[in-house]
């Protein structure tokens, strides 16, 4: 089995199941509100719907829970994609690309492409190959939180994880990026 449905009302809910060589049965509720049943690799099938079934409250009050905490999470703001004009589009790919030319020669890094998107889930990301994404609703937050996701990206071009080192590297560029994380996670990107 890789997936079970638990039913909420008229609503499924569908709860991912995944095998590995763990000894303990677990549920994880993931950021997005994706449910994950962690299993042993021989459990059976019918093991697998007990344990889910017997936890149902659990992960519906989870679910609730999550739900609340997004909807409660202040907004950048940013006008829709589909709302922007032209020239709206060329200011927000100019300030971003702006702030990245100024960091990255300030750090002493090279980079690719600089894209601008629409992403659901991230401020922004860094390729193998040095190309940059930047969500465009970065353009909508205060300066200091668009320097802090271009410093933060800027930094892969030297660590391509999330080690210490990486870490160190960001703070050295941007010393208050741990405020700066904190008010990300308070903001919800608009969809």
């Amino acid at each position: 089995m890789t997936e079970y449905k638990i039913m909420d009302g008229d609503r499924e809910i569908p709860v991912r199941v995944i095998y590995s060589g763990r000894r303990s049965m677990g549920l994880e509720i993931r950021s997005e509100g994706e449910v994950l049943a962690r299993m042993p690799q021989r459990v059976p099938d019918g093991e697998v719907r007990k344990f889910i079934e017997k936890h149902r409250g659990w992960i519906l009050e989870k679910l609730t829970a999550r739900k609340r905490q997004e909807e409660d999470r202040a907004t950048t703001g940013a006008t829709p994609v589909s709302r922007l004009t032209d020239e709206e589009v060329d200011r927000i790919k100019t300030r971003i690309t702006e702030r990245v030319v100024y960091y990255a020669k300030k750090m002493g890094v090279t980079f690719g492409r600089i894209t601008i998107r629409n992403q659901k889930t991230r401020w922004g990301s860094c390729s193998a190959k040095g190309n940059l994404n930047f969500n465009y609703q970065l353009y909508y937050l205060p300066d200091a939180l668009l320097d802090y996701v271009v410093v933060h990206e800027l930094s892969h071009r030297r660590h391509m994880n999330h080690s210490a080192e990486f870490w160190r590297e960001v703070e050295r560029w941007y010393p208050g990026y741990r405020e700066a994380r904190r008010q990300l996670r308070e903001i919800r990107l608009e969809t």
